[in-house]
């Protein structure tokens, strides 16, 4: 019996066949969705990001402006670098030709071939930066082709010409092997002119961002650092070009995308510097020095400055900070064991001390204190003041102070030890002449009812040094300038918590105790008096160019130390050059009034006052006396055989630094000195003063009289020698 069996229908559950039908509505909708959001929502920033795959922005460095002496002499510049560099794309196929290149090119730069690459010695060539010995070339090119194989590494910088043209000569055989041509700064002058004209460097980290927006590319661009190179950024350097290139995966250019952007050179600076005058003014600084260290048989005298400038125009035509350094060595990197050198040295060889440092003046401060205290009727031609080598003051702090052996101090004047009855009764301008401590004295503090008014007082005191450019920043166009100190009673009780006393207001009348001043600040002083209460804008900067030689028009503002091609408020024109009046002191009224009563001044707030031309011309006829008085004129010695009328000042100042300290040479009573000599010429209408400063110098008249003697020689010779060029029949 056989049986058969009936199949059973499979039943098909719905519910399956729904899943499967949203799971795929699902993904379709997820794919639409991220369709929609790629191509629609997010479709211009993709665009972007496809674009910059391919683009390229290659930024072409502009040439930087060239700096120059005002004569056309170059101080700044730019010379050809050349650098060996390897692409790796264009080395051939052939390991074998490319090991042999490797070993030519080894022969004649001196760069190791090394061995097999691994990621060693990949990761070690990774920590060294470009132009710095240590990699090999096969780890520089390796380590090149992995990141941008048709972008040049540089495998030896600043090679001598003759190998550049012997790796030129071998371009054929060497593929992949070329010559790239780096401009790098030269400066011909050196440390003659390097505190003036600075140095460039790397843009620093926190400069990156706004100097990226101007177009800068850090760690190839550089900028000023110091002096001119910083102080005319803007105007130096330029405006890099750029390129839009379409480039492949690999790296390699194919075509420019947009018209390229050319780059505008930097516009070039012209000095009011005489390198001449600056080589003349360094070599008599350090001549006296020299001759100084070798008489006490030690280093002595280790610093000193030196400025000239035309007191009508405020032209420098020299400017001497001494030491120095060498800028050239900054050329390509700063080393950094040089710059330690330098940033440690206690005499500030990177500073430019002639605006940087301050000092106190001493005896040239005394035109301020003369200028006040004739022109507040203290004294006149006709007043003769007692000098003798000494005096005895009742030091007070408070006008009612009780006078008693314990507050009752001696005040010497400078020729005690040599003529201890001092000098008698001298005039005016005899006080000046003769430099004598002991009539300032009297004329700043007064002294017993031998003095009007009680002398001039601190208050007063600070007003005239502030007229005659104390106790302020000049606006010269240099980064770096201190301010000086012309302290007052409210700055003593702040700084040291004790009230004024007439001893301060003694050795204040004479620039020491807390006065403090800037070689350049003093320079302003006799300036201002030697052009006949005139006090021109001291400038470095005598015209701008473009890269064509065509004048540019440029302003300097003092205040946010911005240099623009338009006139802004607060600023004042530097190119073409035109002379600039800061104040004229006997017009513009900028003399604060006070009621003085035996030195304690009190502040009339609405009375201004002006310095007469009679108080002005009274102190010129002191200085012209410390010529021409063969007793005791301070410069007699100096210039009575100078063929041109000279008129001037000297200054010999205590101080106790730290130096000074560490040496034990801060003795009471026995301090080291500075030396100073400040000096004008022709006396009747002056085209040169210079300042003369040595640390540790001594007596001004004995060191640094000499060194402005010469400088004013070489000045008048130079001028001879220039007329004589330009006018050939007046030299026959």
């Amino acid at each position: 019996m056989s049986s058969t069996s009936t199949s059973r229908p499979v039943r098909f559950e719905t519910w399956r066949l729904a899943a499967l039908y949203i799971i795929a509505a699902l993904a379709f909708t997820g794919l639409l969705f991220r369709l929609v959001t790629l191509q629609v929502v997010e479709g211009a920033a993709w665009t972007v990001r496809a674009v910059d795959n391919y683009t390229n922005e290659v930024s072409m460095p502009a040439p930087r402006g060239i700096i120059y002496d005002r004569n056309g002499y170059i101080l700044a510049r730019n010379l050809a670098s050349y650098n060996i560099v390897i692409t790796p794309a264009n080395l051939p196929d052939d390991e074998s030709d490319i090991q042999r290149i490797y070993r030519e090119l080894s022969a004649l730069i001196d760069v190791p071939v090394g061995g097999p690459v691994t990621d060693e010695s990949l990761a070690q060539a990774k920590l060294f930066a470009a132009c710095v010995p240590g990699p090999a070339i096969g780890q520089l090119v390796a380590l090149q082709d992995t990141l941008a194989p048709y972008s040049p590494v540089k495998i030896k910088c600043n090679v001598t010409e003759d190998v550049a043209r012997m790796a030129e000569e071998n371009a054929v055989d060497w593929p992949g092997v070329t010559v790239e041509i780096e401009p790098i700064r030269d400066y011909p002058t050196g440390s003659l002119t390097s505190s003036l004209i600075g140095f460039l460097g790397p843009i620093p980290a926190a400069l990156e961002e706004e100097l990226r927006v101007q177009g800068f590319i850090p760690n190839r661009d550089k900028i000023g650092y110091s002096g001119v190179e910083s102080s005319m950024q803007d105007l130096l350097a330029g405006r890099n070009g750029l390129r839009v290139v379409q480039i492949d995966v690999a790296g390699q250019e194919l075509r420019n995308l947009e018209p390229p952007i050319p780059t505008l050179p930097g516009n070039n600076v012209y000095l009011t510097i005489d390198t001449r005058l600056q080589a003349v003014a360094e070599a008599s600084l350090i001549q006296e020095m020299n001759f100084w260290n070798t008489y006490f048989g030690t280093i002595r005298i280790s610093s000193g400055v030196v400025i000239a400038m035309n007191p009508k125009t405020g032209e420098i035509l020299a400017m001497v900070s001494y030491p120095s350094y060498e800028n050239n060595r900054f050329a390509r990197i700063i080393p950094a064991y040089y710059y330690e050198q330098l940033s440690q040295d206690p005499r500030h060889p990177l500073l430019n001390n002639a605006i940087s440092a301050e000092f106190p003046p001493g005896s040239v401060f005394k035109l301020s204190t003369a200028t006040g205290a004739f022109n507040e009727g203290i004294a006149d031609l006709n007043t003769i003041v007692d000098a003798p080598g000494q005096l005895e003051l009742c030091e007070k702090f408070n006008p009612n102070d009780v006078c008693t052996e314990l507050n009752t101090r001696p005040f010497v004047d400078h020729i005690y030890e040599k003529k201890p009855e001092g000098f008698g009764p001298i005039s005016f301008q005899q006080c000046i002449a003769y430099s004598s401590n002991v009539c300032f004295y009297k004329l700043g503090g007064g002294y017993l009812d031998q003095i009007k008014q009680g002398g001039l007082g601190i208050e007063r005191l600070r007003e005239y040094a502030r007229a005659l450019g104390y106790d302020q920043e000049s606006g010269i166009q240099l980064l770096g300038e201190a301010t000086g100190l012309i302290p007052s009673p409210q700055w003593k009780r702040i700084n040291t918590g004790e009230n004024w006393s007439t001893g301060d207001t003694y050795i204040a009348s004479v620039g020491q105790g807390y006065v403090l001043a800037t070689p350049l600040q003093i320079l302003m002083s006799g300036a201002t008096v030697a052009n006949n209460g005139k006090l021109m804008q001291p400038t470095v900067i005598r015209n701008i160019t473009d890269g064509d030689g065509n004048p540019v028009e440029a302003w300097f503002n003092p205040q946010d130390f911005t240099v623009t091609t338009f006139q802004t408020e607060g600023a004042y024109q530097i190119s073409p050059f035109t002379p600039n009046t800061k104040w004229d002191v006997t017009t513009t009224p900028i003399i604060k009034g006070y009621s003085c009563d035996g030195g304690y001044c009190s502040l009339n707030e609405n009375d201004l006052k002006v310095i007469t031309p009679e108080a002005i011309q009274a102190v010129r006829g002191g200085t012209r006396m410390a010529v021409t008085d063969p007793a005791f004129g301070t410069l007699y010695d100096v210039f009575n055989q100078f063929p041109i009328a000279v008129a001037g000042k000297t200054g010999t100042a205590e101080y106790c630094d730290d130096v000074a300290r560490a040496a034990n040479q801060c003795d009471f009573g026995k301090w080291p000195t500075h030396s100073w000599t400040l000096s004008y010429a022709p006396y009747e209408d002056p085209e040169i003063i210079v300042v003369a400063f040595a640390y540790h110098g001594g007596e001004g008249a004995s060191v640094a009289a000499p060194i402005v003697e010469r400088v004013i020689k070489a000045y008048f010779e130079l001028k001879a020698i220039d007329i004589a060029q330009e006018n050939p029949a007046l030299g026959q």
